[in-house]
This record gives C-alpha cells, sequence and structure tokens, in this order.
C-alpha cells in the first residue's frame, strides 16, 4: 500500500509561480499530478517515469515542470505563469507501472487527498 502526502498549494495571483509537492510511502513507478475544477472532470497535468521521460498536458507545456527526488520518494510540480483557468484541486497519484496513457484517471491505484490551487486575475 502506497500512501501519498502533498503539499504546497495556496493562492497567488495570475503570473505567479506554485510548487507543489508529493511524498510517496513506497516505490511507485509512475507518479503523476491530476486536476479538478468545480463541475470538471478530473484531468492529468503532467506526469514521470522513475527515471524516465515526462508528460504534459497541452495547456501547462512551457509552465509547469514535473520532476522527482528518487531518494525522497518526491515528486514536484513547479507551476509558472499561473492562469486563472489553473484553478482546481489538484491531486497526486502513482501507480506500480508505467506511465503509459498516463493521463487516465482509471489506471491509478493510488491517489493524494489534494490539495488546492486558486489563480485570481
Amino acid at each position: 500500500q502506497v500512501q501519498l502526502v502533498e503539499s504546497g498549494g495556496g493562492s497567488v495571483q495570475a503570473g505567479g509561480s506554485l510548487r507543489l509537492s508529493c511524498t510517496a510511502s513506497g516505490y511507485p513507478y509512475c507518479m503523476a499530478w491530476f486536476r479538478q475544477a468545480p463541475g470538471k472532470e478530473r484531468e492529468g497535468v503532467a506526469a514521470v517515469d522513475t527515471g524516465g521521460p515526462k508528460y504534459y498536458t497541452d495547456s501547462v507545456k512551457g509552465r509547469f515542470t514535473i520532476s522527482q527526488d528518487n531518494a525522497q520518494n518526491t515528486v514536484y510540480l513547479q507551476m509558472n505563469s499561473l492562469k486563472p483557468d489553473d484553478t482546481a484541486m489538484y491531486y497526486c497519484a502513482a501507480r506500480s507501472w508505467s506511465c503509459v496513457s498516463w493521463a487516465s484517471v482509471t489506471y491509478y491505484t493510488y491517489w493524494g487527498q489534494g490539495t488546492q490551487v486558486t489563480v485570481s486575475s
């Protein structure tokens, strides 16, 4: 059983930055960030294979960066140039196999409790 603990959410003005962290209790292979805005479906934001490729949804490319510290079992999401459309609850997710089809919610076994990101205009 893998437990995920997130931190780093908050409120920021448009154009600002935030960094989210997610620490896993075990050693998942693929770790990802999803987000869900009110009234919308949960969508994949970014994912990373252990020591491997990184994946991003188009709307965050060039603004968000996913990285990992394998020694700490922690994945980070650096979010720059934030927009009001980025406002959502952000969730960390993990699974014990590669990030193929990384953006599908149904393929993840483990989920964090979520951290709120609010971007004001």
